[in-house]
């Protein structure tokens, strides 16, 4: 981890909103606001003429924009081969989400002054390859990714330091609990973490990167269309441009029964339109297996913690879409009591990876920095813990029947880093001219339910090397998300070693001729 001249910030990349934040010299992690004055940036993107690029516009403007133009929830497409076509660009998800990660930079730097090092945040259920694409989006946008963070870990890292207990063993003189429950727009974690005032141990974690906000907004949109046609015998969401509109006011819908039992949308469809009532018991029908899908993960989480309700101390909201009181109510009475809503929960997890990213400041170099030598002390005293999210295995061969290959985990999900797992098995059949290993990352024996992560081939077998000779495979995980592999047949004791640092979908060179590719743009 090397840092360079500039500010170091924590930055929420999220599907819905995005927001940058900054420790200040006394301590605070204070939130960096946009040039409306607003903490949280729409992560909407307009794509318009010429390289012009318009980020986070109000929801008139994006009504009034060509469907094929609006990029959103591009957070959802991280690590795929998702792409798209304009002005004669292939735009990938790391270039789309550069530009909102521009965005926030150029608002910030206008307030603190030019920005450098920053930590990103992620879904804690995002796989490796999501990871690392995310990392590449923030080089794309001229950031030094010092690291990234999950995002229920930096929410309890906002929580911990503002309750003043990390850093202090006398204010806080036992283990707490604390399960943090993050529904944004996009993604969906549970996530259960112990910290002492020096220790932040994540315990266990499950989500889905394809439930959010955007799904209990969809089920409103639904509904309407169904009326309209219903009423005019014609289905608005078939005409791109419609969808687009029945989305977003089926949007303000949803924050309108936030705060109020009831509301009405008016839609309007080639000249026809609808009125539709909708109140709260309504929607909550409508979205009930949705909330159902959260809360079946929650008690997994606690499940596998081997906790109760009653042995935690906290319950924390985290994401924005935690605002809908059908969400508080399912926790209360699945765990029998309220959850904490001393957080933001729009801007808990950009603190908490300003928080994180001051820690790794702190902690490599003593003297850097704008903070107080006593802050400085406090954030060098804390030590994290992690754990990993997905299990990591090696694809076998059945030995009764050499045609089926199966995924056998060797380090499960949940796993505390680093770990390192080491087990013995045998060839398959006799006299092998080499050994071919891939490594996998999945919860299922299945390997086409799994992802391909890596591979690599031991060589210079002796020769006549039986069916069932033995070997051995050492599997490790370092906190960094480095991979470390380790194969040794043990007749002749030959080895082979691959490290996997994650480079997936793009290189070096790709990275770069991003970066040309991004200076082409006019992020606005």
């Amino acid at each position: 981890m090397k840092f360079v001249e500039g500010n170091t910030v924590g930055i929420d990349l999220g599907t819905s909103y995005s927001s940058i934040s900054m420790l200040d010299p006394d301590g605070s992690a204070m939130v960096v606001e946009n040039s409306q004055g607003r903490p949280i940036t729409p992560s909407v993107i307009l794509l318009g003429d010429d390289g012009k690029v318009m980020i986070g516009p109000n929801p008139e403007v994006v009504a009034g924009y060509p469907p094929d133009r609006v990029v959103s929830a591009i957070k959802r497409e991280m690590g795929t081969n998702f792409a798209l076509q304009h002005e004669g660009r292939k735009l990938t998800p790391e270039l789309l989400s550069s530009m909102i990660l521009t965005k926030l930079k150029q608002e910030a730097e206008k307030r603190i002054g030019p920005i450098a090092n920053a930590v990103i945040t992620v879904p804690y259920y995002f796989n490796d390859p999501k990871r690392q694409a995310t990392r590449h989006a923030g080089r794309i946008a001229g950031l030094n990714v010092i690291d990234i963070i999950n995002e229920p870990t930096a929410a309890t890292l906002c929580y911990a330091w503002q309750q003043n207990e990390l850093g202090h063993p006398d204010r806080l003189k036992k283990e707490k609990k604390v399960l943090v429950y993050d529904l944004g727009g996009g993604t969906f974690d549970v996530t259960l973490v112990k910290y002492t005032a020096s220790d932040f141990n994540v315990v266990c974690t499950d989500g889905d990167t394809m439930l959010g906000g955007l799904d209990w907004t969809g089920r409103i949109a639904d509904y309407v269309a169904e009326e309209y046609l219903l009423k005019h015998g014609l289905d608005p969401r078939n005409e791109a441009g419609s969808q687009q509109k029945l989305m977003i006011e089926a949007e303000a819908a949803k924050r309108e029964l936030t705060l109020w039992p009831q509301t009405t949308v008016n839609f309007e469809h080639r000249g026809q339109s609808v009125e539709v009532t909708l109140d709260r018991a309504k929607f909550e029908s409508l979205t009930l297996d949705l909330l159902q899908r959260t809360q079946d993960t929650t008690e997994f989480v606690l499940d596998q913690a081997k906790l109760k309700a009653k042995d935690l101390d906290e319950i924390l909201l985290v994401g924005g879409s935690t605002s809908m009181p059908m969400v508080s109510a399912m926790l209360e009475k699945t765990l029998h009591r309220k959850p904490c809503k001393d957080l933001n929960p729009h801007v808990a997890v950009a603190q908490g990876a300003a928080i994180h990213a001051a820690i790794l400041e702190a902690q490599e170099n003593s003297g850097r920095g704008h903070v107080g030598q006593a802050i400085r002390k406090r954030l060098q005293s804390i030590t994290t813990t992690d754990v990993n999210s997905h299990s990591l295995g090696v694809e076998l061969t059945d030995r009764e029947n050499k045609t089926r290959k199966y995924n056998h985990i060797m380090i499960p999900r949940n796993s505390r880093l680093p770990v390192q797992a080491k087990q013995r098995f045998v060839t398959t059949s006799g006299n092998p001219r080499s050994i071919h290993v891939r490594l996998l990352e999945g919860e299922t024996m299945d390997v086409a339910g799994c992802s391909f992560i890596g591979d690599f081939r031991l060589t210079a077998l002796p020769e006549n090397l039986p069916a069932g000779s033995p070997v051995e495979l050492t599997y490790a995980y370092d906190e960094r998300g480095v991979i470390n592999v380790k194969m040794k047949e043990l007749t002749a004791n030959n080895k082979v070693e691959l490290a996997i640092e994650w480079s997936h979908g793009l290189d070096e060179k790709s990275i770069d001729g991003l970066k040309v590719l991004a200076k082409q743009y006019k992020v606005q």
